[in-house]
């Protein structure tokens, strides 16, 4: 990533800071971080990395708002375009209303076609794109099903981006991550029930930690990832392999 600029939408805590960190170590040039609100959390980001030498460019908003989608335009070619960022409403599908899965799907998946209309056209020949996905996605898991179903809709975008970019000589996948204790679980009534049953599951032994997505995101933008086109990739320590 060596003089690289890269978008991370999400990139100001959690496993979007992450991501947005690894880049910087790897030598990327400019990172910018999306963000919604948190203008504390995105300038302590940006601190972090600048002290590991990369300028961090804030872009503030919507991700699923047109002026986001110029403004990353306006960011010129970029070599990676990481969407992290997601929300949605936790509660039973009957509990849901119209404008719940409106806010959802807009930000969770449809984000990631109005990001790559904007940056696609200007991105060289060997830069990706990957979305952040979960395990929400093809299990079914409590109170999940606006969230769940974005991130399939996200997953299928990938494979329909996958195809249509790759005669641009763009790589489009996805990273889904097991149970991962970041804020964004603050959201769950069951949180802590999660991390025990987590932790419990997992094989490995232990918890997915933000790190470790960060590692598959930038794996699958290196040129080592070539031919991995429309893949999800499952960082999970096996979580999902016990009957």
């Amino acid at each position: 990533m060596q003089g690289a600029t890269v978008f991370v939408t999400g990139g100001s805590r959690g496993i979007g800071k992450a991501i947005a960190l690894r880049f910087a170590e790897l030598g990327a040039a400019r990172v910018a971080i999306g963000y919604l609100r948190n203008d504390r959390a995105a300038e302590a980001a940006a601190e972090e990395l600048r002290a590991k030498g990369a300028e961090p460019v804030l872009v503030r908003g919507n991700v699923s708002s047109e002026r986001i989608a110029r403004e990353v335009a306006e960011l010129g070619p970029l070599q990676a375009l990481v969407h992290n960022a997601a929300t949605g409403v936790i509660r039973p599908a009957l509990e849901t209303e119209d404008k719940h899965w409106d806010w959802t799907l807009a930000a969770n998946a449809r984000a990631l076609l109005s990001l790559a209309r904007a940056a696609a056209p200007q991105m060289p020949e060997g830069s990706s794109i990957v979305g952040i996905s979960s395990l929400g996605s093809t299990r079914v898991l409590e109170d999940y099903v606006l969230v769940g179903t974005s991130k399939a809709a996200l997953e299928s975008l990938v494979r329909y981006l996958a195809v249509e970019l790759a005669p641009r000589g763009i790589r489009v996948n996805a990273v889904s991550g097991g149970v991962v204790d970041t804020e964004a679980l603050e959201y769950f009534p069951n949180k802590g029930q999660m991390l025990e049953w987590g932790e419990k599951r997992t094989p490995a032994g232990r918890l997915v930690t933000p790190e470790d997505i960060a590692n598959a995101v930038v794996f699958l933008c290196s040129p080592e990832a070539e031919m991995i086109r429309g893949h999800v990739l499952v960082v999970d320590g096996g979580f999902l392999l016990p009957a």
